[in-house]
């Protein structure tokens, strides 16, 4: 007899949503195409529903971590139907979930239509890779396509270490073995210790979240493996300065050393709304160059700009330039790529044509 969830989540789908949203006192809602919209099919939840709903389809051992910790992220499946990654947490009105689905297929390179200059990144042979943007950018999913090459395309020996496992890769040319926190080892920290361990040629860690996980992936990559990993930051300064950051000051003196002769690559990923309906990425791409590690080492991190801008012809391309591309192309209009840029004078021009022709205000910086 399939759980109560099973019908909110097949609703969710059957109108193309993404996730699904659980709150007590409304009723359960999709996301779909960025906006959240009401199953109104199902009545609102109660208190008493929420944790009917929740607990049926939770391990126990998982139960009682939710109810000590107030936070739980697990995969679950619907055979034959999806995987979903979940997250339980409570807020003012009590216990509360969303249910993200997760793509029954990887998808390459050629399903994403992502920029070829990922593939330089997979051939890596150490060092550190970040992939960032926003939850709910894609990050996922684009590392996802990047695992599936390197898997079609060399031999290797990846261990990947998530919370939860989202996708599950076939052994192809390479092997991979997935660890997930909680189930298979206790915390993102344990896992890379194991993992030095283990021969890896490569590790992918799901989301540096703590200070101790940044410390261990960093030295990983110094190590001589092949790091990638999840930051969510919307470009390539922004992500290295939120490491440097992230360490006491006494410290990133020595953070920006290190980092300077590990980092490889920074692809920041954001979706746009498109004009038709429907979703698109777009990138900055930040790609190894023999000036980013003494920059780095500097602290001269505005000058990565420099980097990104002086290096298109070999494939790095910046945030801005992804956005003006989408929309010379039609695909999104002038106020999406505003409010997506970095620098928004530059789109000053064209929203306030946009804005004239449809007679709205353009908003002010």
């Amino acid at each position: 007899m399939p759980a109560a969830i099973d019908h909110m989540l097949r609703a969710m789908r059957a109108k193309d949503g993404s996730d699904l949203h659980m709150m007590v006192g409304i009723h359960p809602r999709a996301r779909v195409s960025g906006s959240l919209r009401d199953l109104t099919d199902f009545p609102k939840v109660t208190s008493e529903h929420m944790e009917e709903l929740l607990k049926e389809i939770c391990a126990s051992h998982r139960w009682e971590h939710f109810l000590k910790n107030n936070d739980l992220d697990f995969a679950y499946e619907i055979p034959g139907l999806a995987r979903f990654r979940v997250n339980y947490l409570r807020n003012a009105l009590g216990m509360a979930a969303v249910f993200r689905q997760i793509p029954s297929k990887i998808l390459s390179f050629d399903d994403l239509k992502l920029p070829e200059a990922l593939k330089k990144l997979c051939a890596l042979r150490e060092g550190l890779v970040l992939v960032t943007g926003p939850t709910g950018s894609g990050k996922s999913t684009t590392l996802a396509a990047m695992m599936d090459y390197i898997n079609l395309n060399s031999t290797r020996h990846i261990i990947t270490v998530e919370d939860p496992i989202e996708f599950v890769h076939q052994n192809k040319k390479s092997v991979i073995v997935h660890r997930e926190v909680l189930e298979h080892t206790e915390s993102f920290a344990d896992a890379l210790k194991g993992a030095m361990r283990a021969d890896p040629d490569i590790i992918l860690v799901g989301e540096m979240r703590q200070l101790e996980t940044m410390r261990l992936a960093l030295g990983c990559a110094s190590m001589g493996m092949l790091v990638f990993a999840t930051l969510h930051t919307n470009n390539a300064p922004k992500t290295i300065d939120r490491i440097i950051d992230a360490f006491p000051a006494d410290e990133q003196n020595q953070i920006r050393v290190t980092l300077g002769s590990c980092l490889r690559g920074v692809v920041s990923q954001l979706l746009c709304k498109k004009k038709a309906g429907g979703r698109c990425a777009v990138h900055e791409i930040l790609l190894p160059h023999d000036a980013l590690g003494g920059t780095i080492r500097a602290g001269n991190i505005s000058a990565i700009r420099n980097i990104i801008e002086g290096s298109m012809a070999d494939g790095m391309v910046s945030m801005d330039f992804s956005l003006r591309k989408r929309f010379d192309n039609g695909e999104i209009s002038a106020r999406e790529a505003y409010m997506k840029a970095n620098d928004k004078a530059s789109f000053d021009a064209i929203l306030a044509a946009e804005t004239a022709e449809g007679g709205g205000a353009a908003p002010s910086h």
